[in-house]
Order: structure tokens, then C-alpha cells, then sequence
């Protein structure tokens, strides 16, 4: 039993709703109705009845609820305590990041971080875009570091942080290494080797090389679920990719031709979180102190993609 499970029991026994309980719980109506399962498992007990049109507490129901209710006041008395005594940015913070970001920006970015906040202590999860957004939803993480835009909800709040250009990378003795900068229309009829699903650098990758899903499937014979693989399927000739910066920056592969693209395509990297979280104002100065200190190779973003969550 966990004080989440008890908020989201007040929560609907308060607005005899799923989809409005959800919502103020900063949530989706299955991660809420999955928890009060497993509460009711736990205690042996049902607590509401779903048998009529709007989900009404059984009197067990309305007895825990009310008790968890003042529980729940103790403990945000108990974090209100302990948040008059921290500075800003103190303490532990779950965040996730994409693969295809975490292994080039962390080591630049947490000692940034570091000298900046002695203080705060980041708990980092590598995931795809998709399973972050679950764990978003399951309150195992306070916030994501994705490329926007992201969920494309209205519940969440979008942060951008930098703009990523794209690089090509391709066989040192292929054509594409006799261009400074590599023109759009000379991508068109390659064999791009891609992120398999799951990956949102599969689809930003098609869409900066103007390719369709579909010419992929015909012509490509490999998705590999690492940047890594990419690269030593180039270096073997098997075909070209597309690189973010700080991923292109890194390889020194005598192997592999590295050319930027001459409409300087790029991808917005941000930090999103739920709306509505406890924890929102640092959340917010985090992303503030991540957009103004930027690694070589990426752009301050000019026009900031406006917040779903301001923008509904």
C-alpha cells in the first residue's frame, strides 16, 4: 500500500469520476484504476463499485478514504517541513533521458550540473521516448529529457533545452564524403540504415532526409537498437545514417565520412514533466540551467515550441 494509492482512492471518491480523478492526479484514467485495483487487492477489501454508470465508494471505501485523507495532509506537512529547509535544486530527482542522447550529453551535462547544484542528486533512467512517458504516468520518474515535441498532451509541460543538428554518417569512400555539406536531395535514393521502432530518432531521422517509412522497409535490411551498432554497420560499408551532434562528435572512426547537412536540419531536445507536479518550480529552474549551459555542437533554441500544456 503506497500513499499514491491512497491519493488516487480520495481523489475519485472526491469527484465520483475516473477520467476527473485521473486528471487531478496528474495521470491517465487506466494508471489510476490499475492502482486502485491493486490497493483493493492488497486489502482484501472492494473499495468501489463499478457496476453502475459513475463509480461509487462502497461504505469500506468511504472509511479508508476519509482515514487516508488525513494521512495524506500529514505527509504534504511532513514534505512542506523539509521544503522550508532546502535550498533550490536539493535532494533526489529521477529523471530520464533517450538513448540516443544519454551516453553523449551526461558526461558533459552532470558535472555542469554538479559545480552548479552540489546538492542535487539525479537518479537518471535510459528509456525510449514511449516507456518514458509511462513511467511519467506512473510518478517513477519527475520528469524526461526527449526530443519535442514529445507526448503531445495537454497534460504535460514541454521545456526546450537545444537544438541538434543532424549529421550523415556514411563509408569513408563513399560519394556522400566529397561534400562539405550534404544537400538534402542527395539523401533521397540512399540506403539508410535507422533506429528500430520505438526510437523516436527512426521517425526524426526519415523526416530530416525527406525518406518515407514505407521506401525504408523496402531498402533497408537492418534496425539496430543502438547508435553504436549504427556506426560499425556504416564503417562496414552496409549503408549510411543519419547522427545527432553530440552523437556524431564522438565517433573519430577513420572508417566513417562524417558531413553536416546543408539545410542544417536539426531536432529540439527538451525536458517535460506532468503538469501540476509537487516538485514544478525546480523542475523548472533545472531546465533554465540546462538551456544555458550548452555542449560544442549544439544550437540555443531561436523560437521556443510553445508548452502543450499552455498552449491547450
Amino acid at each position: 500500500m503506497t500513499l499514491r494509492e491512497l491519493r488516487y482512492l480520495v481523489a475519485l471518491v472526491e469527484h465520483r469520476h475516473f477520467g476527473q480523478a485521473a486528471e487531478a492526479c496528474c495521470v491517465t484514467q487506466s494508471t489510476l484504476s490499475l492502482q486502485l485495483r491493486k490497493l483493493e487487492d492488497y486489502l482484501g477489501v472492494t473499495l468501489i463499485d463499478r457496476g453502475g454508470r459513475r463509480p461509487v465508494p462502497t461504505s469500506m471505501g468511504e472509511v479508508i478514504a476519509e482515514r487516508a485523507a488525513r494521512l495524506l495532509g500529514l505527509a504534504d506537512e511532513i514534505l512542506l517541513l523539509t521544503r522550508q529547509r532546502r535550498g533550490p535544486l536539493e535532494g533526489a530527482f529521477n529523471i530520464g533521458v533517450i538513448p540516443s542522447l544519454a551516453p553523449y550529453y551526461l558526461p558533459w551535462m552532470l558535472p555542469q550540473l554538479s559545480r552548479q547544484y552540489p546538492r542535487l542528486h539525479l537518479v537518471l533512467v535510459e528509456d525510449t521516448t514511449r516507456r518514458l512517458e509511462e513511467k511519467l504516468d506512473e510518478q517513477q520518474i519527475d520528469a524526461a529529457v526527449v526530443a519535442l515535441p514529445a507526448f503531445r498532451r495537454s497534460d504535460v509541460i514541454e521545456q526546450a533545452l537545444f537544438d541538434e543538428p543532424f549529421f550523415v554518417a556514411a563509408p569513408a569512400q563513399h560519394e556522400i564524403a566529397a561534400h562539405d555539406r550534404v544537400p538534402i536531395e542527395a539523401l533521397v535514393d540512399l540506403k539508410l540504415l535507422l533506429l528500430t521502432d520505438g526510437h523516436c530518432l527512426r521517425g526524426q531521422a526519415l523526416e530530416a532526409c525527406g525518406q518515407q517509412e514505407a521506401a525504408q522497409d523496402d531498402g533497408c535490411d537492418f534496425r539496430a537498437s543502438s547508435l553504436e551498432t549504427l556506426r560499425q554497420l556504416v564503417a562496414a560499408g552496409l549503408g549510411c545514417t543519419l547522427l545527432p551532434a553530440l552523437a556524431a562528435q564522438r565517433l573519430g572512426d577513420p572508417a566513417l565520412a562524417i558531413r553536416p547537412l546543408a539545410q542544417g536540419q536539426s531536432r529540439c531536445i527538451g525536458m517535460v514533466w506532468r503538469s501540476g507536479h509537487p516538485k514544478d518550480g525546480d523542475l523548472r529552474l533545472l531546465g533554465q540551467a540546462l538551456s544555458e549551459a550548452l555542449p560544442a555542437g549544439v544550437r540555443p533554441v531561436v523560437s521556443r515550441r510553445p508548452a502543450l500544456a499552455d498552449a491547450a
